[in-house]
């Protein structure tokens, strides 16, 4: 592993306003910033009253404001919701305010579900032009002759670099096609991870973007002095992904002692399952786990990302994380 990363949802806690989740997401950015992570990044979610990234570039750009060297970038932005010479418009222009830090995570999925996707005026069938939209986005944000009839300004030549995002091995065969670094969101969708990163990593192409694969995981962590309190604390994430999986989503949950009470016992196996790509307890157990985790995967980059409902705790648990995270780092 090189490096270790931040993945956040800008997530909207009960008894809170969205100007709060945008506050602890820029305190949160900061803080891994000084802690060392590499990157920071969002994800584009729509009607969701718990997730307040919607407007993905938007927020990109005012936590890039807010920080000085930490990377900042969409993990990521659902490329069939928009048009490519927008996101490369709307990225050349960040990273021209932040040159050098900007990254273009791409995802094939909606990230809603299909009356938001209409609501989105996305074309139903636009995720079989994935790839073509990416080559698309890709050109813009090169560097094209004069004679070229529709280009970004801003970004062409900006070279922003771009990311596949994925859950399946779609986005592992696309982004070895086109020689480009891989995102898996192993957090809440771990069923095709070793299956995907052996087939990214065995037919990767060389490109003028990157000469070897790059495979980048995430994975959920809640950190705290002790494991009683970081399963307590992580009962938020777990009863606001039931919310999410019983089509039910609401605002990030309090944490609670009676979780089990609350999930009935098969959405609960579900809950549990998709999100067992995690490291939950004191420092010494998620150092562990997380020691686990990149020894079974061998990711060149670990993703971190877990929503706890009081900040302070979520400073904590990341700075926990990044002390065990900085001991697994190779040269």
């Amino acid at each position: 592993m090189q490096k270790y990363s931040i993945l956040d949802l800008a997530p909207v806690a009960e008894g809170r306003q969205v100007s709060d989740a945008f506050a602890n997401s820029v305190t949160l950015a900061q803080h891994g910033e000084a802690l060392g992570f590499h990157r920071f990044w969002l994800a584009e979610h729509h009607n969701m009253p718990g997730i307040a990234s919607a407007a993905t570039a938007v927020l990109i750009g005012h936590v890039a404001g807010a920080t000085k060297t930490i990377r900042v970038g969409a993990g990521g932005i659902m490329l069939p919701n928009h048009a490519p010479l927008m996101v490369a418009e709307q990225f050349g222009t960040l990273n021209a305010l932040y040159p050098d830090r900007i990254d273009l995570g791409l995802g094939r999925a909606p990230g809603s579900d299909m009356n938001t996707a209409r609501a989105l005026r996305r074309n139903m069938q636009a995720g079989d032009q994935f790839p073509d939209d990416v080559v698309e986005l890709m050109d813009y944000l090169g560097d094209n002759p004069d004679v070229t009839p529709v280009r970004a300004f801003p970004g062409e030549g900006s070279h922003v670099p771009v990311y596949i995002l994925g859950s399946s091995l779609f986005g592992a065969q696309l982004a070895a096609y086109l020689g480009l670094p891989y995102a898996f969101a192993s957090h809440f969708a771990p069923a095709h991870l070793e299956q995907a990163l052996h087939t990214y990593r065995t037919t990767f192409r060389p490109s003028a973007a990157l000469d070897a694969p790059y495979a980048i995981m995430a994975a959920g962590v809640v950190a705290a002095d002790t494991d009683a309190e970081a399963a307590y604390l992580r009962s938020s994430q777990l009863l606001s992904f039931a919310k999410v999986i019983t089509g039910k989503p609401g605002l990030m949950c309090k944490p609670s002692h009676e979780m089990q009470s609350q999930i009935p016992p098969q959405v609960l196996a579900q809950v549990q399952n998709a999100m067992s790509i995690s490291a939950v307890g004191s420092l010494e157990t998620v150092q562990a786990q997380l020691s686990d985790i990149v020894a079974r995967y061998a990711p060149d980059e670990l993703m971190v990302t877990g929503m706890i409902y009081d900040q302070t705790a979520q400073l904590h648990s990341l700075s926990l994380a990044a002390h065990a995270l900085s001991s697994l780092v190779t040269a």
